[in-house]
């Protein structure tokens, strides 16, 4: 492959990607933190997305990630009720 069809590969690599980064971040309108008490620990974690419902699932997602072992545990983490929980815009 010579030089100039190198750069061409690099550029069009470069503008998907640039294209997948502003996709994804144009739709975070809310974030959110959430804690987690879980099996004796606890664990805040971060989370973003389009509303605030799926802001906190991913903050309390983050959080169990960190707290349970195992599918059953992640399973149950995922549906306890947060300890806190903080939004915004």
């Amino acid at each position: 492959m010579d030089r100039k069809a190198g750069a061409v590969v690099t550029a069009v690599v470069l503008a998907i990607m640039a294209y997948v980064v502003v996709g994804s971040m144009a739709r975070v309108e809310k974030r959110c933190e959430v804690c987690i008490e879980f099996n004796g620990g606890r664990r805040c974690a971060r989370g973003a997305g389009a509303n605030e419902q799926e802001a906190k699932s991913g903050a309390q997602t983050a959080a169990c990630g960190v707290l349970a072992s195992g599918m059953d545990e992640t399973i149950r983490c995922q549906n306890a009720q947060p300890v806190s929980a903080t939004c915004q815009t």
